[in-house]
C-alpha cells in the first residue's frame, strides 16, 4: 500500500488499479430520481465501509473519474465534497484526494442489512417485538367481507379536507406542541357527545386523546399491571387487546363468552386474584353478543370488592341496528373502577389514528403524563379538524347516515345468506356493529374455507383466529367465520355471498 501512496504522490492521475476497477463497476442510473452525485457518493461510501477501498488509498482525480464514469466533473466534485464533509475523505492541494487514514480497517464487515444484531433483544424487547405477531392486518384491495371496516364511500372527505385546509392556511397555534391529554376543545366536545349518546359520566379533564385504542390499551397495561399480575380477557375476543397486556408481562387469563357475554362467574372462580378485566359489554367481538344486565352488575360488584380495574372497550357502539345505543358500563359504575376506551377508526376512518380514554381523574392525569413519554401528544391538526367536524354538526350527520346505510347493508347480508347458505350457516346476533358472525352447520374446516374464499376473491376471518392460544376447552366455540358488511354496497354483498357459497362448496368436497 505504501508504494501506491508514494507513486500516487508523483502522478496526480494515479490511483491503485483495484480502485479504478471498483469505481468503473459503479452502476449509475441516469433515469433515477436520485441525483448522479448522490449515487456515486453512496457507491464510494459503501466501498470504504466494506473495506474494498482501504484507509489511506488515493482516489482518482476528478477529471479522470468523470471520464471513467461518463459524468460531469461537477458530479464527481459534489460526491467527493460530501464524503469529505462526513470525514470519509481527505484532500490536500497538489497531492490529491485520499480515503481518511483515521478510519479503522474493515469499518463495516459484511452486509448491515442482513447482519445479526450486535446484542440480542432483552426479555422485555422480545415481548414487545413479538406482541402483535398473531394480529392479522388488512392488506391489499378492499374485498368483501373485510371485517370491522367502516364504509369509506360514505365519509364526507370534501368537508374534512376543507376544514383541515383552513387550519393549514390560517392556524399557526395548532403547529406547536400541545398537552399530552390532547386538544382541549376536542376533549370538551367528546365529553358532551359521550354523555349524550352513551351516558358516560365524565368531565373534559378525564378525557385523554390517544393514537387509536391500541395505544390506549398499551399505556393502560403499562400503568395498571405489574409483571405476573393476572387480568381477564374474553376468548374468543379482540386479539389486538391481548398483545399490550402480554407485553406488560401480565398473566393473561382467557374467559369464555356465552349468550350473556363474558362469563364473570367462571373468571372469578378460576382467576380470583386478577387485578383487571378487559371486556366489550356493548358488542362482543367476534360473537356479536351483548353483555346482559345481570353479568354487568356481577362484573361491577367483583371489581369493587376486589379493588380491580375494568377496561371497557366500546369500539363500535354507535351502530345499533335494532334500537338506540345502549348505556355504557361506565355509566353504571359507582366505585370509579371502569376505564372507558373508544376509537374513531370505526366511525370515521382507521388512518385517522385517534382514540380516547375516559378515566377517573387521578388516573387520567397519570395517563396523560405516560402518553407524553411515548409520543408527547397525538398530532394536533387532525384533532383540531375533528373538533371542527363535531362542532359543525358533521359528525352527528355522518353517524346518522352511516347507521342507516349499515342497517341496509346488514339486511342485505342476512337475506343473501338465508337465500344461498341458509342450510349451511347459522347466523349469530346481528343487532349491532359492523360484522356478522356465522357458524357452520356441517363439519367444515375453517382454514380450508378461508383459503378457498381467498382464491375466489373473498376476504374472511375464521372464528378460530379470535381464540387465545392458551385458552382451554372451556373457551371452545363452534367453527365459523366473521363477515364484515359495513364497507360494501348491497350489490357487492350479494356478489360476495355467491362467491362464498362457491368457496364453501369447494371446501366440502
Amino acid at each position: 500500500m505504501t508504494n501506491y501512496l508514494e507513486d500516487g504522490r508523483t502522478n496526480p492521475d494515479y490511483a491503485p488499479m483495484h480502485v479504478h476497477d471498483i469505481l468503473a463497476a459503479a452502476t449509475l442510473e441516469r433515469d433515477s430520481p436520485t441525483p448522479l452525485f448522490r449515487q456515486l457518493y453512496v457507491h464510494l461510501k459503501d466501498a470504504i465501509l466494506d473495506g474494498r477501498i482501504a484507509a489511506g488509498v488515493r482516489l482518482p482525480a476528478t477529471r479522470t473519474l468523470c471520464g471513467l464514469l461518463n459524468v460531469s466533473r461537477q458530479t464527481v466534485l459534489a460526491a467527493y465534497e460530501q464524503l469529505m464533509a462526513e470525514g470519509y475523505l481527505q484532500g490536500t492541494v497538489g497531492k490529491g484526494t485520499f480515503v481518511s487514514a483515521s478510519l479503522p480497517a474493515g469499518a463495516r464487515a459484511g452486509d448491515a442489512a442482513t447482519a445479526p444484531m450486535v446484542r440480542p433483544l432483552s426479555a422485555r424487547g422480545e415481548l414487545i417485538a413479538g406482541g402483535m405477531a398473531r394480529v392479522l392486518h388488512h392488506a391489499g384491495p378492499l374485498r368483501a367481507f373485510r371485517a370491522s371496516m367502516p364504509g369509506l364511500d360514505l365519509f364526507p372527505f370534501d368537508v374534512w379536507r376543507r376544514l383541515e385546509a383552513r387550519h393549514w392556511r390560517h392556524s399557526t397555534g395548532a403547529l406547536g406542541y400541545g398537552p399530552g391529554a390532547g386538544y382541549a376543545p376536542l376533549r370538551e366536545l367528546l365529553c358532551a357527545y359521550l354523555k349524550a349518546s352513551r351516558g358516560v359520566q365524565c368531565t373534559p379533564d378525564q378525557v385523554v386523546i390517544t393514537s387509536g385504542s391500541q395505544q390506549a390499551l398499551y399505556l393502560l397495561a403499562q400503568l395498571l399491571l405489574a409483571p405476573g399480575e393476572a387480568m381477564w380477557i374474553e376468548s374468543p375476543g379482540y386479539q389486538g387487546a391481548v398483545a399490550p397486556f402480554t407485553v406488560a408481562g401480565a398473566r393473561v387469563c382467557p374467559v369464555p363468552v356465552d349468550a350473556e357475554g363474558m362469563d364473570v362467574g367462571y373468571a372469578a372462580r378460576h382467576y380470583p386474584d386478577a387485578r383487571l378485566a378487559f371486556a366489550t359489554p356493548s358488542h362482543q367481538l367476534p360473537l356479536g353478543v351483548t353483555m346482559s344486565l345481570r353479568r354487568r352488575l356481577e362484573l361491577l360488584r367483583w371489581a369493587e370488592a376486589n379493588r380491580a380495574w375494568i377496561v371497557e372497550d366500546d369500539y363500535d357502539s354507535e351502530y345499533r341496528h335494532t334500537g338506540p345505543p345502549l348505556a355504557s358500563l361506565q355509566s353504571m359504575d359507582r366505585a370509579g373502577c371502569v376505564i372507558y376506551v373508544g376509537t374513531l377508526s370505526k366511525v370515521l376512518f382507521p388512518a385517522l389514528r385517534l382514540g380516547y380514554v375516559v378515566a377517573p381523574p387521578a388516573l387520567a392525569a397519570a395517563l396523560a403524563r405516560a402518553k407524553a413519554v411515548v409520543d408527547r401528544h397525538s398530532p394536533i391538526v387532525p384533532q383540531v379538524t375533528l373538533a371542527d367536524f363535531i362542532a359543525g354538526g358533521h359528525f352527528a350527520r355522518h353517524i346518522r347516515r352511516t347507521r342507516d346505510a349499515y342497517g341496509e347493508r346488514r339486511q342485505a347480508l342476512v337475506d343473501a345468506l338465508d337465500a344461498r347458505l341458509g342450510g349451511r350457516l347459522r347466523q349469530g346476533p346481528s343487532d349491532a356493529g359492523l360484522d356478522l358472525c356465522v357458524h357452520f352447520t356441517e363439519r367444515l374446516d375453517e382454514e380450508t374455507v378461508a383459503r378457498h374464499a381467498r382464491d375466489v376473491g373473498v376476504d374472511v376471518r375464521t372464528l378460530g383466529y379470535y381464540t387465545n392460544p392458551q385458552a382451554g376447552a372451556a373457551c371452545a366455540i363452534d367453527p365459523g367465520l366473521l363477515l364484515g358488511f359495513s364497507a360494501f354496497t348491497p350489490d357487492a354483498i350479494r356478489a360476495g355471498v355467491a362467491d362464498l357459497e362457491q368457496a364453501i362448496q369447494r371446501a366440502s368436497v
